[in-house]
């Protein structure tokens, strides 16, 4: 049994036996991450390009770890240092990178789409690790993997995400997942930051964030993406922060513990303070670990495919 789909473009290209195939693999490989020899074999001979014309720490460096844990060979491409910054096209770019005989190219792209077009231009298999404020599969997948491993299940929890929803690719990808497994899925933030067509979508919207806490079992904090955003959505952090910002006091006034989520990378003191982000409630380091081993889950399953 195998992955229903030769790339990783978004969540809205799988479905529920993709997802759970996913999980069951990243948990074999999560094992194997806490083992004393951390390497398997699996990927060995295989080449990985990493391109991403967008700057990015968290998603690159798991990436290139849950590649080199599988043994692959790694290629890292930063288009801030290339000829794209010459001029060169984007399947010019590939292509040249192709002809070096790569097998995956992981990509991160400021425009939405870009994967889409570039698998229908080049043979080798494409993950989206990013594009524009569309979808960022892997991040959904980790973030539904920790729901699960908290709860043992994402089916019938109540997810809220809260913030920048308009601009987040991580808040689309997650709700199209979260729906898919079953969860209750709540958006909140100011309605200037929540996009028209979301209850398309089936989500309920909430533009107060204790209501929003209050019926939710996990909160996932998204920070405000100021390098999208053309225009003032709000008239001031500070403002935002008393609006939106989660808080301990916040936190201890709820008469129920709920599990605090962040995609990162975290806006200390904006969107949460360092002692929830720190704190008991807070899952954000297990999210991290999770994504090595989801990433790892998504490029195996991806490399056993043929044609």
């Amino acid at each position: 049994m195998g992955l229903s789909t030769r790339h990783l473009l978004g969540i809205k290209d799988l479905n529920v036996a993709d997802l759970q195939l996913i999980f069951e693999t990243a948990d074999n490989f999560k094992s194997v991450l806490n083992r004393p020899i951390k390497k398997v074999p699996s990927l060995r001979d295989v080449t990985i390009a990493n391109i991403f014309f967008e700057n990015s720490t968290r998603t690159r460096l798991s990436f290139e770890l849950a590649e080199k844990r599988l043994s692959a060979d790694v290629v890292n491409f930063a288009a801030s240092s290339s000829s794209v910054s010459k001029g060169e096209t984007l399947i010019d770019t590939v292509n040249n990178i192709l002809a070096m005989k790569v097998d995956m190219v992981v990509m991160r792209h400021p425009y939405a789409g870009a994967g889409v077009f570039l698998s229908k231009h080049v043979k080798a298999q494409i993950v989206n690790a990013g594009d524009g404020a569309h979808e960022h599969p892997t991040q959904a997948l980790l973030d539904a993997f920790s729901i699960r491993e908290q709860y043992g299940d994402v089916a019938g929890k109540k997810v809220v995400i809260v913030g920048d929803i308009l601009h987040s690719r991580v808040a689309l990808s997650n709700i199209l997942c979260l729906k898919m497994l079953g969860a209750e899925v709540m958006v909140c933030g100011p309605t200037t930051l929540i996009p028209k067509y979301i209850k398309e979508l089936g989500v309920i919207v909430e533009h107060d964030l204790r209501k929003a806490l209050n019926w939710c079992d996990v909160a996932n904090m998204l920070r405000i993406q100021l390098e999208r955003q053309d225009i003032k959505y709000f008239p001031s952090i500070r403002e935002y922060t008393m609006l939106y910002g989660l808080t301990k006091p916040i936190l201890d006034s709820l008469d129920k513990k709920i599990t605090i989520m962040h995609p990162g990378p975290i806006n200390r003191g904006v969107e949460i303070s360092s002692d929830v982000a720190d704190g008991e409630h807070s899952i954000i380091l297990d999210q991290v670990e999770n994504g090595v081993a989801i990433r790892m889950a998504v490029l195996f399953l991806l490399a056993g495919q043929t044609g």
